[in-house]
């Protein structure tokens, strides 16, 4: 029995996927939910299990093959299994032709080559020499790549004008296909910054009380949740507390109206193996220090290991970015839409401020709020910067109500 294996559906609103990558051959034999691809949504690289065990064929009934970079429709034959095909014995794939097994070809009589003309080396073809004196370029000073060293169209078309004085180093280019995923990132980005108001607004915050709280409980945490004890928690739950207090930050607009929520749905930026991903931290607003944790460990290794779900990465009601991780030290993030808002941190540098009259140094980082003006003033957008700095500067009394090891659950 031939099986045609249809494209799933990823998520809601995708009609289309693109092939990432093969990971089995034209005529292996595949397990029942084997992965045999990866591919690519606008929103995840998702991989495509095999829904029967059997020989697969990568074409469809036509015997179209999808290659890799190819977009595929939702619900469209990407391969055939062939489900009444034995397992080959030892797991071994099934034999391919070699050359001993196939009949020998009988071979046709060589016919005299015609006559070609033979080129120096440098010598630019004629197109190639058009191209060449339209841009100025000497002819001496490219590299020709056809036969006997000639120079062609291509070379041409590629040749660089000298600015300066010639080094004699690589200037090679190359030119590949962003994937969908990037792509899909690119367009969010480029559409955020058209459709929406955005303002940025930044404040920096004394890093100390943290740094101490977890220099002293970070071990003992770590040994009885088995996650440690990070900023994100620390940061997560400043942004819940000043949503609160802020609730516009926590809307969006849609249409003529503006939504708000009385949930929070915390997206974080991380860094996945094909791109920009945005995992959600449901209801944040009910998670403790180790439930943000745990969660925030669970969805960067699922991201990293490419095994992240629309679904994971589907709502959100505010994002948190953290760039502070690659060395930023300042940056302007752009609003993940629809979203209104979106809280940069940065990296944690020790700078000599004031306390008390006095110069002192401290680990400071600076924290940026890019938001929305249509709907979040000036206002409401500084209060609730202001309000994540203090809850970041007072974490004992605004976030753990002060009592340290029942916040920490110790």
């Amino acid at each position: 029995m031939i099986l045609e294996m249809k494209v799933p559906s990823p998520g809601e609103s995708i009609t289309e996927v693109e092939i990432a990558e093969w990971l089995v051959q034209d005529g292996d034999f595949v397990e029942k939910d084997q992965a045999i691809a990866e591919v690519d949504s606008d929103k995840a690289t998702l991989e495509l299990p095999a829904e029967a065990s059997g020989i697969i064929t990568l074409a469809d009934s036509s015997g179209h093959r999808y290659e890799e970079g190819d977009a595929v429709t939702v619900g469209a034959v990407v391969c055939l299994i062939d489900t009444s095909a034995a397992k080959p014995e030892g797991d071994a794939a099934p034999k391919k032709e070699t050359k001993e097994d196939t009949p020998k070809k009988e071979e046709p009589k060589p016919v005299a080559p015609a006559e070609t003309k033979t080129y120096a080396t440098g010598t630019p073809s004629p197109a190639a020499k058009k191209i060449l004196d339209e841009k100025g370029i000497d002819a001496n000073t490219v590299k020709g790549s056809g036969k006997d060293g000639r120079i062609t169209k291509d070379d041409a078309v590629n040749a660089v004008p000298s600015m300066g004085t010639p080094t004699g180093g690589n200037r090679g280019t190359s030119r590949s296909k962003m994937s969908m995923l990037r792509r899909k990132v690119a367009e969010r980005l480029v559409e955020a910054k058209n459709t929406t108001a955005m303002l940025t607004t930044f404040n920096e915050v004394d890093m100390s009380p943290i740094f101490d709280l977890r220099k002293q409980y970070k071990e003992d945490f770590k040994a009885k949740h088995g996650v440690g004890l990070g900023f994100m928690s620390f940061f997560t739950l400043a942004v819940v507390r000043a949503l609160k207090l802020y609730p516009a930050v926590n809307s969006m607009i849609d249409g003529k109206e503006m939504i708000s929520y009385d949930f929070v749905d915390i997206s974080i930026a991380v860094s996945g193996p094909k791109g920009l991903m945005v995992p959600v931290i449901r209801n944040a607003e009910n998670l403790s220090f180790r439930g943000v944790e745990s969660e925030v460990k669970r969805l960067a290794l699922r991201a990293r290991d490419g095994q992240i779900t629309v679904d994971e990465m589907t709502g959100g009601t505010f994002t948190i970015s953290n760039g502070g991780v690659f060395g930023s030290m300042l940056s302007t993030p752009i609003i993940n839409p629809p979203q209104s808002g979106i809280l940069g941190m940065h990296n944690i540098v020790e700078r000599p401020v004031a306390v008390n009259g006095n110069v002192e140094i401290r680990p400071i980082m600076y924290v940026a709020l890019s938001y929305d003006h249509r709907i979040i003033d000036g206002k409401e957008s500084v209060g609730f910067l202001v309000a994540v700095k203090e809850a970041l500067e007072n974490p004992v009394e605004l976030l753990m109500d002060n009592d340290i090891k029942k916040a920490l659950e110790m």
